[in-house]
């Protein structure tokens, strides 16, 4: 049985490589149906194209682009933003460039989740679907569509984490930090000897003779605050000051014990 983290890592990547397969679909779907328009409205605007059949039709004969000013201008402008922006979302799907992402584009970084991503191919299915097309574009348009939905689903439950737990690099990194320990119930972890005369030397200031065997069990014993003390530090040039006695400022003055004759 695999962890969970592995079902997680499967489904996610799945998901990926769906919404890649389904960019690209989109991307040469409109490239043929850009192709198309362009042919249709050359079509009709050659002389023998009878003006009764243009000016009774709402689209162009064979195309997508509507019959009005400008109209093949617009049309092929929304060709070309749909396939520039399938273009960026399938770069943000294989996470390159990450740092131009992160700084122009934090919504599609590794920062953010699916959801953003999710949204932005849903726009593009609908803007594809909402003209009538052909059967290979209409399919594409629709699969891009389902995709976007999964993956504003994807977003909403694992948030901001859902790029960093489908990430190759992010599981090689787990990988390694999470060696084992126990192979068959036999603790294979490194042992480190430490020697006697390693001992840190806080742990020798305080328990004299854990320093190594040639050292004397009282050589750095402590003197403690008696006379003891008071004499090794005077040898080691400390010189211990008493206090000048003095009364509180509150305090009354002596009184002159002796005669005043």
């Amino acid at each position: 049985m695999l962890p969970p983290r592995v079902y997680i890592f499967i489904g996610l990547n799945g998901v990926r490589i769906l919404s890649i397969i389904a960019l690209i679909l989109v991307f040469a779907s409109n490239i043929v149906t850009l192709v198309h328009d362009i042919q249709a409205v050359n079509t009709g605007q050659a002389p023998n194209a009878t003006m009764e059949i243009m000016m009774n039709s709402d689209y162009i004969l064979g195309s997508s682009v509507p019959n009005q000013p400008a109209g093949a201008f617009w049309a092929v402008l929304n060709r070309l933003f749909i396939i520039g922006q399938t273009v960026v979302l399938i770069f943000s799907e294989f996470g390159f460039p990450s740092a131009f992402f992160t700084r122009y584009f934090p919504v599609l970084g590794k920062n953010f989740g699916l959801g953003a991503l999710g949204v932005i191919q849903m726009l593009i299915g609908a803007a594809v679907l909402s003209h009538r097309v052909d059967t290979f574009t209409l399919v594409s348009a629709f699969f891009l569509f389902s995709i976007g939905c999964l993956n504003v689903l994807m977003g909403l439950i694992f948030r901001e984490g859902a790029k960093s737990k489908r990430s190759v690099t992010s599981w090689k990194e787990h990988a390694k930090s999470a060696l084992p320990t126990h192979v068959g119930g036999v603790d294979i972890r490194p042992v480190v000897k430490m020697a006697e005369s390693a001992a840190p030397s806080f742990v020798s200031n305080m328990w004299p003779g854990s320093g190594g065997k040639d050292e004397k069990p009282f050589d750095k014993a402590g003197f403690g605050f008696g006379r003891q003390g008071e004499k090794a530090a005077g040898r080691d040039g400390y010189l211990i000051s008493k206090p000048v006695e003095s009364l509180p400022r509150y305090a009354p003055k002596p009184m002159p014990t002796g005669n005043t004759e």
